[in-house]
């Protein structure tokens, strides 16, 4: 007597991740919406001079001119896209580091972004001449994409894969070794120091439009791999070995999400500096929100990272009489405070 083995059908593995029900969670993204939406219009609104929300709907649809117009369109329409684009580039960052590496604490700072773009930058000020902020952003990127490689090399360099711990590692040894050679190279020349020091704190001002477009094709390809990438970090959340009895491919997975970082993360820090805390703290209120599921937990940490950017250069323009807070000073100040909140919630610090 013969018997017949029925072989398993094959499931993509992603499927096997059980998720909630979907209803509260498209509130949830509308609701985030909504709050990106306000943020919009106040920082359109509000400055040195505040404007009515009719008078500002009214010159985003006619260029009427006028002292209004030069304030909507002039002043802040630029920095108001610019914080837009960066935010939503944080907080896709943000949560695929702490997907990839099940890491609570990760930022893009962890892969040494930040610390390679300021060392690109002050370089090329220093010996290259570089003073254009369009030029700038170019040498930033490349930092910023080069300090990746190098520790994606590291990480995974001998016999052992690019593990999280191994990458947090390379992460924050070149992060030191970047910091020191920048601040070295800065303190030895004034012109350098200046820079950096406007640059390092995150600022969207004296941004414009035609910046935004030089970093907006390394933006898009960022977030259209990011969401390709969502179910296999779902499965990696599973554990390694359940991954791969699963069928997942964790090499592929984890090379995508780091280009993905890179491409996000170096667009945003090319465009305003190194932003804090957004990265970091966002991630974290979108999982309590909807869950441990990145196809939510994704688009959600955008939202509210472009929100929350925007709130804090809005709040930065006027809570000092006399000048201006940057926005990554302010980032700080609103983000630590919730980010300690949650590390209190024991639920939270595990992915």
């Amino acid at each position: 007597m013969t018997t017949t083995e029925i072989a398993p059908a094959r499931v993509r593995p992603e499927r096997r991740v059980v998720a909630r029900g979907r209803g509260p969670r498209v509130v949830v993204l509308a609701g985030s919406l909504v709050v990106l939406a306000l943020a919009v219009l106040a920082s359109l609104m509000i400055g040195r001079q505040t404007l009515a929300p009719t008078t500002v709907l009214a010159e985003l649809w006619r260029d009427g001119g006028g002292m209004a117009g030069d304030i909507v369109r002039g002043l802040r329409m630029d920095r108001t896209v610019i914080s837009l684009a960066v935010g939503l580039a944080l907080g896709a960052a943000g949560a695929l580091m702490q997907a990839l590496t099940r890491n609570p604490l990760a930022d893009p700072g962890l892969l040494g972004i930040n610390a390679g773009a300021a060392a690109a930058v002050v370089s090329a000020i220093t010996f290259l001449e570089v003073t254009a902020l369009r030029h700038q952003m170019w040498f930033a990127f490349a930092g910023a994409a080069a300090a990746a490689i190098a520790v994606y090399g590291l990480g995974s360099g001998g016999r052992s894969a690019a593990t999280p711990m191994r990458l947090a590692l390379a992460g924050a040894a070149l992060t030191a070794v970047l910091t020191a050679y920048a601040n070295g190279i800065a303190l030895q020349d004034q012109r350098s120091f200046d820079t950096m020091r406007f640059w390092v704190v995150g600022s969207v001002v004296s941004r414009d439009l035609s910046v935004m477009a030089d970093a907006l094709p390394f933006l898009v390809a960022g977030v259209v791999l990011a969401y390709l990438v969502t179910p296999g970090l779902n499965v990696i959340a599973l554990g390694e070995d359940t991954g791969r009895a699963l069928g997942a491919r964790i090499g592929r997975t984890r090379v995508v999400t780091a280009v993905a970082v890179t491409l996000l993360c170096g667009s945003a820090t090319a465009l305003a500096g190194p932003i804090a805390f957004i990265g970091l703290t966002v991630p974290h209120v979108a999982r309590y929100l909807v869950g441990p599921d990145q196809r939510w937990v994704l688009p959600i940490s955008m939202t509210l990272a472009a929100a929350l950017l925007l709130v804090a250069d809005t709040a930065g323009r006027v809570v000092t009489p006399d000048r201006e807070i940057a926005a990554g000073i302010m980032t700080a100040f609103i983000g630590a405070p919730v980010f300690v909140a949650l590390v209190r919630r024991r639920k939270l610090v595990h992915l």
